[in-house]
């Protein structure tokens, strides 16, 4: 692994005339994805074949990736993930998109082998340098991983639209899932939340320099503590918190692991810039849309703050880790994260014996 995160804004090839990407898209990265209660309708009658015993991680708990065991060693990790633009700059574009793919497979506690590119893009309307510049960030983001970009597929959309295939390898005795968590558990999130919030902001045109440049750090930084967990017992489930938020991806572990969880919204690391856009009226639509996919499964105190809701519904664009792990471990867990630079991680909650409801104190 030669680094934790990719090249900075910095050390980027030089950028053509200025495009706005996000001006071709009606949603941008992991916001665009389709609403948790639309896709609850969707899927409600598909009829799964049955599932081979070597399927270690399919479609049942809303996981991460697939896993598939090879052998008594070694399992595969498939997953897929790509969207439209989140932000305008080409090569942050690509970086953004690949760091988000292979971040399920550090989810499952994978270590990635290589990836397969998914392009789409609006021939004749975006330069041919742009879309170079998306696959140079894909690029670069796949080197600081240590694998290559060994093929894809490409096709002339209306809209821009880039990911990966992530296609990584676990001990199958090691494979982080989503719904192992155990009663007493303690919830660490290693990222802050806010990423939403800074790309509403950018949309309107408000973003600072600096809110740019910290929007870019989080969104461009792997997951490569996935690895190393992977190798903690005591750590008995994981996911990240992309699209459907925080309170969405922690209402599937609770869901598949039939457990309650109790959140402490003042614990929850947040970035500050996002804070202040929150508590000055911002949301994202695709906040609203999450809280009306599963906010009945939410319990809030008086009072709450409207503020505070749309934080938790925020949807992350290739964000952090959730673990579930053994209170006795948790000060480990967090020296691990801290030492590969994830420095705003915290203990945010638990798991307790109860219906599958997040709690928020």
């Amino acid at each position: 692994m030669s680094n934790t995160t990719a090249p900075s804004p910095a050390s980027s090839p030089a950028a053509p005339d200025p495009i706005r990407l996000t001006a071709f898209s009606h949603g941008g990265g992991c916001g665009c994805k389709i609403a948790p209660a639309v896709l609850t309708r969707l899927l409600a009658n598909a009829n799964l074949p049955l599932l081979p015993p070597d399927l270690l991680v399919g479609t049942e708990t809303s996981d991460d990736a697939a896993v598939y065991r090879l052998n008594d060693q070694q399992a595969i990790i498939a997953t897929t993930d790509f969207f439209t633009p989140i932000v305008d700059d080409p090569y942050d574009f690509g970086r953004i998109a690949a760091t988000n793919a292979l971040s399920d497979v550090y989810a499952m506690g994978g270590t990635p082998l290589f990836a397969l590119a998914l392009v789409g893009m609006p021939l004749g309307k975006i330069p041919e340098e742009a879309i170079r510049l998306i696959l140079a960030g894909g690029q670069d983001v796949c080197k600081a991983a240590g694998i290559p970009i060994a093929g894809g597929h490409s096709i002339d959309t209306l809209e821009p639209i880039y990911g990966l295939v992530g296609i990584g390898l676990v001990h199958p005795d090691k494979v982080k899932r989503n719904n192992l968590a155990r009663a007493g558990d303690v919830l660490i999130l290693s990222k802050p939340l806010g990423v939403g919030m800074l790309s509403a902001a950018l949309k309107k045109g408000t973003l600072s320099a600096e809110g740019y440049a910290d929007m870019v750090r989080w969104t461009t930084k792997l997951n490569t503590p996935g690895i190393a967990l992977s190798a903690m017992p005591e750590v008995h489930a994981m996911t990240d918190v992309t699209g459907f938020g925080l309170a969405g991806h922690l209402l599937e572990i609770c869901r598949g692991s039939s457990l309650s969880a109790q959140v402490h919204f003042d614990a929850v690391p947040v970035i500050a810039l996002a804070a202040e856009i929150a508590q000055g009226g911002t949301a994202t639509g695709a906040s609203a849309r999450n809280w009306d996919g599963y906010g009945s499964s939410m319990v809030l105190p008086e009072g709450f703050a409207q503020w505070k809701q749309n934080l938790l519904s925020d949807p992350q664009t290739s964000g952090g880790l959730l673990i579930a792990c053994a209170p006795e471990v948790a000060g480990h867990v967090l020296a691990l994260l801290r030492a590969e630079d994830f420095g705003d991680a915290a203990v945010i909650g638990s798991l307790r014996v109860g219906a599958a409801q997040v709690h928020v104190r």
